[in-house]
């Protein structure tokens, strides 16, 4: 679970991006839950964007997803929303999201 600074760094991040992936008319089946995997385990943080003419809405499109490939939902805006998993190893954003220590 992300903390709201976090959200905030990821966000910021992900701000730049192009969506990788649009969800049209299909449903959200096997095929684009293990591209979406794959996807994540190679950058991290993705974009992805729902078209109208979708069955979903962008909202229920990344809470569907996240839970399939176990991430997190950073943001969900209009039609586009930002998906993060972090990688076991050389993670580009672990750094960026430890938390701050205590100041005295």
């Amino acid at each position: 679970m992300l903390t709201s600074k976090q959200r905030a760094i990821l966000r910021g991040a992900a701000n730049t991006m192009d969506p990788v992936f649009q969800i049209g008319k299909g449903e959200i089946d096997e095929n684009l839950i293990k591209t979406t995997l794959d996807c994540l385990a190679a950058r991290e943080l993705i974009k992805m964007k729902v078209l109208e003419t979708s069955m979903y809405n962008a909202k229920e499109a990344a809470n569907m997803l996240a839970e399939a490939v176990q991430a997190d939902v950073v943001q969900v805006i209009g039609s586009k929303f930002v998906l993060y998993k972090q990688k076991d190893k050389e993670s580009r954003y672990a750094e960026m999201l430890k938390p701050a220590g205590k100041k005295r």
